[in-house]
């Protein structure tokens, strides 16, 4: 016996027992890389290799509510309390990109990828190819504020990728990210960065097709737990609990139930329209992120050239006080243009120019002013004008897709909102140039300005002045009377600013948007931030028609009540008390034959624990159900599809945690019911083989006021210890048990705060490499 006891816990080697500083309520392993990200109580995420070396450890400081990967194992998705998720890089675990679409709690993320490459040759697949590296260098990045430390801001440094390969999906398999929220909003990212689409699980009528009379049904107050998006994109599976509201004729027989439900989402839309969604991500996207380059690139030139005027005020704000204080009648400007004049120096001025100012103080304040327009002709030249550029560039290629009204009609690119972006873009260069011009206009009539002064304090002083630079007095007057106490450069900074054009020069416009090209006859009355304001909402009103037709596209087409709940159960409380789990296995036996279906049949597994209080003949269960996804499309010809079976967990023991597994496997995380205290106790891991269950169908002919797990009350599987792949665990066990599908490894957490690290592969060459 002791022989055949060995030999059955060998499959689960024991590799590493570690200690941890707080206890864990997250993980996650990497798809790609034995590297297991972990989410602790305090809200710090964690990034281990598999020989428990830390990577790095980050604070977002916020509570952390979900945590998924990217498919490639590059990039994790972290999903915050207050509604924002934060992209980070696997490498550092920097930021790469924050998205604000939910209000609330994200509860639950899935990030899925489609399994052929977008850049496949074969015929029932379009190939892309992002013309714009053809023509134009890599893209600007995001200016840095002088005197800033990298990372400070959350700005990428110019050595580091990661920012530009998250956007630049041309040889990404094309992949879609899901984020639920506490609230029943589900939101879909192309890329994990392009909104693409919305859904409300409580605002559906949930389609009866198994009934003779359609009954429509809704899910009022619902929550998400879970969602999981189908390897072929063309599915989503929900689970969430809410009122099952089911509207009859007669509002007597109206029922709302309190329940656990299983929903089905068609999101076949994403395949088939994949390629051009695809390319509506990829040019969205980046013109999103060079958006912020220039967003960012307005902010640092503003404050660089507020910064500089604040230095030239701060010296010549004396002179008016100079002037009050010798009972003068005069203004700056005034004593300026007399002095320019040739007649007598006030005592002012003199005072001012020669003890206040003085020569050294003159040349600090024309290098700070100077400095500063060349530091942003250098920002203009390197960053807004290069991103303004492509922004038009990718504009003008949405542009001739929004033409294709056959193939992108059907994803919302509509032609008319895509012009209006397109001129918009083209607007902000006509602005970024006549900025550069008057940015350069003005720093010649302060450098002429400031020239002027030397000599003065030069003559003033009688010393020579011989090697100075030339001054033009015509233009000292033009400063004096129009700069002096103006700032051009600042009002075509600011947005709430407009500027005065005669009616002659309206007039030409007028007659120049005859020819075409352009419909805007009022750009020059706009500041560059203004027409910056502009041109975001037209990309946001552009970018939003999809997002709305997409969500019209994706309808509920079925609802699975699971079991119900007390009416007192918080929707916190049934997340973390019911272990679920969600997962497709590929049917290799089902051909498709058109591009225009899912590419490959999945077998969806949901597997989940069912609680004691309400199914008190059938408690400490397991419930198996498969087929739920087929069974959509047999429900037309009057049969059902949808098998489950009820897995009884051995006697003594309680399910802690569930997962389901490569192969159609479930691991089991069990604990010993008498456990004596949280640092001892008898817990188990157990594999369970799914496909070898004995599932039996469930009748969807049946009466709504029955919940589908009853039937399965009489014919239930008993788990037995010894029939089963199991490894025993000397300690009290917590959840979340963590898996790897790819690396056949398993993390376990014991109530003691350590981590305990199993391998479940029997063949020893799939070990991963500890090195």
């Amino acid at each position: 016996m002791e022989t055949d006891e060995t030999d059955r816990v060998l499959p689960f080697q024991l590799q590493f027992d570690k200690p941890v500083a707080s206890q864990v309520k997250i993980a996650e392993w990497n798809p790609e890389k034995d590297l297991l990200a972990m989410v602790t109580e305090d809200s710090k995420i964690l990034l281990h290799r598999f020989n428990w070396q830390r990577l790095w450890t980050i604070s977002p400081g916020r509570n952390i509510t979900s945590l998924c990967w990217r498919p490639d194992g590059k990039a994790i998705a972290v999903g915050l309390e207050d509604g924002t998720i934060s992209l980070h890089d696997v490498e550092n675990g920097k930021l790469l990109r924050s998205l604000k679409s939910h209000t609330v709690a994200v509860v639950c993320l899935n990030w899925e990828e489609e399994g052929q490459l977008i850049r496949d040759d074969s015929k029932n697949s379009s190939s892309y190819e992002d013309r714009t590296s053809r023509f134009f260098p890599p893209a600007p990045r995001v200016p840095r504020m002088p005197g800033v430390v990298s990372g400070d801001t959350g700005f990428m440094d110019d050595s580091e990728d990661s920012y530009r390969e998250l956007s630049n999906s041309s040889y990404q398999r094309f992949n879609i990210l899901c984020s639920g929220d506490k609230d029943g909003s589900i939101y879909f990212s192309i890329f994990g960065i392009f909104p693409i689409g919305k859904i409300n699980i409580h605002k559906f009528s949930v389609p009866t097709p198994f009934i003779d009379k359609q009954t429509p049904r809704q899910i009022l107050n619902s929550s998400i737990y879970k969602v999981s998006l189908s390897k072929d994109l063309c599915r989503l599976i929900v689970m969430c609990s809410g009122e099952l509201n089911e509207n009859t004729e007669s509002r007597e027989s109206q029922m709302v139930r309190q329940g656990l439900h299983s929903l089905v989402l068609d999101t076949s839309i994403f395949w088939k329209r994949k390629s051009e969604l695809h390319q509506l991500a990829q040019q969205a996207s980046n013109i999103e992120d060079l958006t912020e380059v220039i967003r960012a690139s307005l902010s640092v030139m503003c404050k660089q050239w507020s910064d500089a005027m604040h230095t030239f005020h701060e010296k010549f704000d004396s002179l008016s006080t100079l002037i009050i204080d010798h009972a003068l009648d005069s203004t700056p400007q005034e004593e300026f243009l007399s002095l320019l004049g040739g007649a007598r120096t006030s005592s002012a001025v003199h005072q001012f120019l020669v003890n206040s100012l003085g020569e050294v103080g003159v040349k600090r304040v024309l290098k700070v002013i100077c400095g500063t327009a060349k530091e942003l002709q250098r920002i203009v030249l390197d960053h807004l004008q290069p991103a303004a550029e492509i922004i038009g560039f990718r504009m003008g290629e949405l542009r001739g897709l929004s033409r294709w009204r056959a193939r992108y009609h059907g994803i919302g690119l509509d032609e008319m909102l895509i012009n209006n972006a397109t001129e918009k873009s083209g607007m902000i260069l006509v602005q970024i140039e006549r900025f550069m011009r008057v940015l350069s206009s003005v720093e010649q009539q302060f450098s002429n300005f400031f020239n002027w002064l030397l000599k003065c304090i030069k003559l003033l002083m009688q010393e020579p002045s011989d090697q100075l630079l030339p001054y033009n007095s015509e233009l000292v007057v033009i400063f004096l009377k129009f700069l002096y106490d103006q700032d051009p450069v600042k009002q075509l900074l600011e947005v709430d600013h407009d500027i005065e054009v005669d009616l002659e020069t309206m007039q030409r416009v007028k007659e120049l948007v005859q020819f075409g090209g352009f419909s805007d006859c009022e750009y020059l009355q706009r500041t560059l931030a203004k027409e910056f304001q502009q041109m975001e909402d037209s990309f946001k009103e552009a970018f939003l028609m999809p997002f709305t037709t997409i969500s019209r596209k994706m309808l509920c087409e079925d609802l699975l009540p699971l079991f119900p709940l007390p009416s007192s159960s918080s929707s916190a409380s049934v997340s973390m008390a019911i272990p679920m789990s969600i997962s497709y296995y590929e049917d290799a036996s089902q051909a498709v034959s058109s591009h225009q279906t899912c590419q490959h049949s999945f077998v969806d597994y949901v597997c989940f624990q069912v609680p004691d209080e309400p199914f008190s003949d059938i408690a400490n269960c397991i419930g198996v159900i498969r087929g739920f996804t087929h069974d959509l499309s047999s429900s037309k010809n009057g049969y059902t599809l949808l098998e489950a079976v009820l897995l009884y967990v051995p006697a003594g023991y309680e399910c802690v945690d569930l997962s389901l597994y490569k192969d159609s496997q479930i691991v089991l995380l069990l604990n010993g019911a008498s456990a004596s205290s949280e640092s001892s106790g008898d817990a188990c891991m157990m594999i369970v083989q799914a496909s070898e269950l004995p599932f039996i169908s469930i009748s969807r002919f049946t009466d709504l006021n029955l919940w589908n797990l009853y039937q399965l009350k009489d014919s239930t599987v008993q788990l037995q210890m010894e029939n089963e792949k199991v490894r025993n665990i000397p300690h009290s066990v917590i959840a979340p048990l963590a898996v790897s599908a790819s690396r056949g490894v398993a993390c376990v957490y014991a109530a003691r705060k350590r981590a305990l690290v199993y391998i479940l592969e029997e063949d020893e060459e799939e070990v991963p490499d500890t090195e």
